[in-house]
């Protein structure tokens, strides 16, 4: 697999960063290899979530009767 280094902006809430970085330590590897890794394990599992669109109100035209 070629690897595309492209930069992108991914901002995570403090806890997070603390967690990931905090890991990252333990297994001597940067904070985007572990991001990386956790992406590749828990896709399948993200893929079967439901899309936001799923969740969006029926058109209030259609209650009108």
């Amino acid at each position: 697999m070629a690897s595309d280094k492209r930069k992108q902006s991914l901002y995570f809430p403090v806890e997070y960063l603390d967690e990931i970085r905090a890991e990252s330590l333990r297994q001597d590897r940067s904070m985007s290899w572990v991001v990386q890794k956790a992406w590749e394990l828990a896709r399948e599992t993200i893929t079967q979530f439901p899309s936001a669109n799923d969740f969006l109100p029926d058109d209030p035209a259609d209650d009108e009767s």
